[in-house]
């Protein structure tokens, strides 16, 4: 990964025309909409401005190459987590705090650096015993501390935030060493914010049923299974930029988008429900925090990062221009 790289991938380029033709037509539709609906408008511009700012993040990072790339991304990882941690009380706890602040550190760590032994970038063996490491840790600080009142409770929150957003969020970072870069990532984030959408526009135009009613009350059954559809049928459409994979492997990766992703927002839903906030932050206009918009990769990134590593390895031989 390179601005070279990108500028000769066939992949890179057509999901930066597709990023770039949205937001030019949304730019204009939805002021038409304003003036015919007014407020009920309103939500629509201010999701609007707010993809404004991600999608030329995200864009860039990932043009400007793999180390800048798992460097955005595990960015985004702290500040995800930073959101989880004052949401839960968490963040009162300096010690714990930090403690996952650094977890999340090494993860982008293991990303970016090369055992010698190893064929290609990144340290995966590393990267997949750090939990066992970073729970050590965290069970470390009371003891040194010699506390033991109310332990339990930040060392459980301290474990599930370094492993939901920090270390299974980091697969998406670790994807950026693989050969086909460019159709992963790229692939993960356009199809899991359209699932999302998806889900959605199916939901209020069919949603009867809810899906789980003290979770996520306007979720519904026939937005799930709109999502799912959509789901499977895009790596169809774009099985071009996949050109390793076969018929199963487009089955595989439409399940694990279309479940994994509905499963990730339902979980953060779950926090949210929990700790009766309805947004765990405000740092994107019209979007709400950041754990708002990568809930649905937490599941999915580490999901297809194992099923491709398994089926085709990360790794697969010389760059063919559409990676």
């Amino acid at each position: 990964m390179s601005p070279a790289a990108a500028l000769a991938s066939p992949v890179f380029l057509f999901y930066f025309a597709v990023a770039a033709g949205l937001l030019i037509f949304a730019g204009i539709a939805i002021p038409l909409l304003r003036r015919r609906l007014g407020d009920r408008a309103a939500h629509a511009w201010q999701a609007y401005l707010g993809w404004l700012i991600l999608a030329p993040l995200g864009l860039g990072a990932i043009f400007l190459g793999r180390e800048t790339t798992i460097v955005f991304l595990t960015v985004i990882a702290i500040f995800g987590f930073k959101e989880f941690a004052r949401a839960t009380g968490l963040y009162a706890d300096w010690y714990m705090t930090g403690a996952v602040y650094l977890g999340i550190i090494a993860t982008g760590v293991t990303c970016l650096v090369t055992h010698p032994d190893l064929t290609g970038p990144g340290w995966y063996g590393l990267f997949i015993v750090l939990p066992v490491y970073v729970v050590a840790g965290l069970f470390v600080i009371p003891i040194v501390r010699n506390r033991t009142q109310g332990q339990l409770q930040a060392i459980g929150l301290a474990i599930v935030g370094f492993v939901y957003l920090g270390w299974m969020f980091g697969h998406l970072a670790f994807l950026a060493n693989a050969t086909h870069a460019y159709s992963y990532l790229l692939y993960l984030l356009f199809a899991v914010e359209l699932n999302d959408i998806a889900c959605y526009v199916t939901g209020k135009l069919f949603g009867r049923h809810p899906l789980r009613s003290n979770i996520s009350p306007k979720k519904t059954w026939e937005g799930s299974l709109g999502g799912l559809v959509m789901s499977l049928a895009l790596p169809w459409a774009l099985w071009w930029t996949f050109p390793h994979f076969e018929p199963r492997d487009l089955i595989a990766i439409g399940l694990i988008i279309g479940i994994g992703g509905q499963l990730g927002d339902l979980a953060i839903s779950v926090i949210k429900r929990d700790v009766g906030v309805k947004d765990l932050g405000a740092t994107i206009p019209g979007h709400g925090g950041i754990l708002d918009r990568i809930d649905s990769l937490i599941f999915v990134a580490p999901l297809f990062f194992h099923y491709v590593r398994y089926v085709h390895d990360l790794y697969v031989g010389p760059p063919t221009g559409y990676e």
